[in-house]
């Protein structure tokens, strides 16, 4: 069994496997050897030049542009922010609330920053609503059907649940957010890198996303597309100089708008973070998401039939398909010490809750599942 592309190849520009087996992709993924230069080369930029604002923000600019291609959007659409939580937070700012339509309807399944950033707006007239999870589930469609209405402005939807990759049919969710008048937020963080996504056949308004996942990045650094459509009418009040028409103005007494996607953006940009960003971004889209998705399905499958044989229990949907290729296994102590004992054991796993997360990649071979699953079975009590 072998993807489509040279895994071997993959696999030789990833150091760490050579004394580890990452399985910890949907918590933070290896460096790469195109990583590793970026970071270098802006190191390097440091030592030399002390300040290089226009290589630098050329870099900043080419995330962007990757990060647009990724989704299907154009760069100009697209917002840089240190993270997902500062992203959802400058767009909340930016909504205008009306007397008949101030509901906030967000899923269950979302991450708990983008729910706090949402009930923090409640004192300035947002009503949040939750769409509950069902048994460990993302909501079903016909919950959606139920709690959207005409005085919904905004639905929030994960694309994936990130306690067990549970996925979410954001399409269907935002085709039933519009017909009520409502816009959709996408969180894809569990998503992007392994599944496709367009944001035009999807018809999503807005998403968000960090790189540190399954993008092969780091953290400090996020993404916020917005439909160009609605950007015009859109004025976050979570703002500062580089969402200026003019970021060279310094005029503190003017508060203009840029006339993109930029005027998302607060402050002076993460460039270490969006050197990583724009390697990885472009390691992926070098790969093909397609064929990234087709393998680590694969990877799920072979994993889903090895744990039932080992009499390990999945967490969530049991059919690797309705998954982001995470599989989430029951533990009956502490996830957290069974991570640890794993590391030691040279495999890095992800807890959450009480399950231990194994989250395969693009250059995840399946001689690193057995051997994963054969030093995690004793620690889950299973023979």
């Amino acid at each position: 069994m072998n993807p489509s592309y040279d895994l071997a190849a993959c696999r030789r520009e990833i150091p760490v496997l050579q004394r580890l087996i990452p399985l910890a992709n949907c918590s933070h993924s290896p460096l790469t050897t195109a990583t590793r230069q970026a970071l270098d080369d802006y190191r390097d930029s440091l030592d030399q030049d002390v300040m290089n604002w226009d290589g630098w923000m050329e870099q900043v600019d080419g995330a962007k542009q990757e990060f647009a291609a990724l989704i299907h959007a154009e760069p100009d659409e697209i917002a840089m922010a240190p993270s997902v939580t500062a992203a959802v937070a400058s767009l909340a700012s930016a909504l205008p609330l009306q007397a008949e339509r101030r509901r906030v309807v967000l899923s269950g399944a979302e991450f708990p920053s983008v729910g706090h950033v949402w009930l923090a707006r409640e004192p300035g007239g947002v009503a949040v609503d939750w769409v509950p999870m069902v048994q460990g589930m993302p909501p079903a469609l016909e919950q959606f059907q139920q709690a959207v209405d005409e005085r919904t402005l905004l639905v929030g939807a994960a694309h994936a649940y990130y306690g067990n990759g549970a996925l979410q049919d954001v399409a269907a969710i935002a085709r039933l957010a519009h017909r009520q008048g409502a816009l959709i937020l996408v969180d894809a963080y569990q998503t992007l890198g392994v599944r496709p996504v367009d944001v035009r056949a999807m018809d999503i308004d807005f998403l968000v996303s960090g790189c540190h996942k399954f993008l092969m990045g780091i953290p400090g650094i996020a993404f916020l597309y917005v439909r160009r459509q609605l950007i015009p009418r859109l004025h976050p009040t979570l703002t500062g100089w580089f969402g200026r028409a003019d970021i060279f103005a310094f005029d503190p007494t003017l508060l203009d708008w840029a006339p993109d996607a930029r005027r998302f953006e607060m402050a002076t940009p993460p460039v270490a973070a969006a050197c990583a960003a724009r390697a990885g971004l472009a390691l992926i889209r070098r790969t093909g998401v397609a064929a990234i998705q087709e393998w680590v399905l694969k990877l799920s499958g072979l994993l889903s039939t090895e744990c039932r044989a080992r009499g390990l229990s999945i967490s969530g949907p049991q059919d690797p398909a309705a998954r982001n290729g995470v599989t989430a296994l029951i533990c009956p102590g502490d996830a957290d010490e069974i991570e640890d004992e794993l590391r030691g054991l040279g495999v890095l796993a992800a807890a959450r809750g009480q399950a231990i997360r194994l989250a395969p990649h693009y250059f995840t071979s399946p001689q690193d599942l057995t051997r994963a699953l054969d030093a995690l079975t004793p620690l889950l009590g299973s023979p």
